[in-house]
């Protein structure tokens, strides 16, 4: 029985939800496109486009007959790269609007692989096991103990490997969170949580049968993210 994640979990998923498929769907499309953004946004496509190379790097390059969870897929750019090479990839996300673009535009994807897209959480059980899951900024949005538990529930559901990045903790992001907390506003996007990585480490360092892996942190303008790796064995 996968073990499940606490209940603030659960309070921020529906927030993600709410968030994604209402305020920040039609610049989350342009953010994930082509599409003339500001400079501030532009920085933030760049770093996401930096941190997707890296966690695919991390990724075999021959990905045929090899099952992946892409958790948390957002428009689907990794979902569609790690199917180029011939991954089975379920592709899930909490919004479904951002699901469905992510299927039109694999409308014009010609890769190896397969994909299936699901809306839902990606804790469910019933999605089945995996040889590699990765969850791309889809931890953010929480503190070290639910990152830990999240991960804990999916590592009883992978095989090999777990990618995953968080807000690494520095001055500006600790401000900057702070800030949030005094003047909250309605509109905002839910806060991103910046975790210390010595205590994340620490924390996931009791995760039996896992060993941390390499390590990368992307800094590009407003997008500041780490990836961790955790390896089977």
């Amino acid at each position: 029985m996968a073990t499940r994640a606490p209940n603030q979990y659960d309070a921020q998923r529906e927030k993600l939800a709410a968030y994604f498929d209402g305020t920040a769907r039609k610049a989350w499309i342009d953010l994930t496109s082509d599409a003339k953004v500001s400079g501030i946004r532009a920085t933030v496509r760049a770093g996401r486009d930096e941190m997707r190379s890296t966690l695919l790097d991390w990724l075999p390059a021959d990905m045929r007959r090899g099952q992946l969870l892409d958790a948390g897929c957002g428009t689907g750019a990794l979902s569609m790269e790690a199917a180029c090479r011939g991954a089975e990839v379920t592709a899930i996300d909490i919004a479904a609007g951002l699901v469905e673009i992510a299927r039109q535009r694999a409308d014009t994807f010609h890769g190896h692989g397969r994909i299936r897209w699901k809306t839902g959480d990606m804790l469910d059980p019933a999605l089945g096991e995996f040889d590699h899951i990765v969850a791309m900024d889809s931890l953010i949005h929480y503190q070290a103990e639910d990152i830990v538990d999240t991960l804990t529930a999916l590592s009883e559901r992978a095989r090999h490997s777990i990618l995953f990045t968080f807000a690494p903790y520095t001055k500006m992001l600790g401000t900057m969170h702070k800030v949030g907390k005094l003047f909250p506003r309605s509109d905002r996007s839910p806060a991103i949580v910046p975790v210390a990585e010595g205590e994340l480490r620490d924390r996931l360092s009791a995760l039996k049968g896992w060993r941390l892996g390499r390590s990368q942190r992307v800094s590009s303008g407003f997008y500041t993210s780490q990836a961790l790796e955790l390896v089977k064995g």
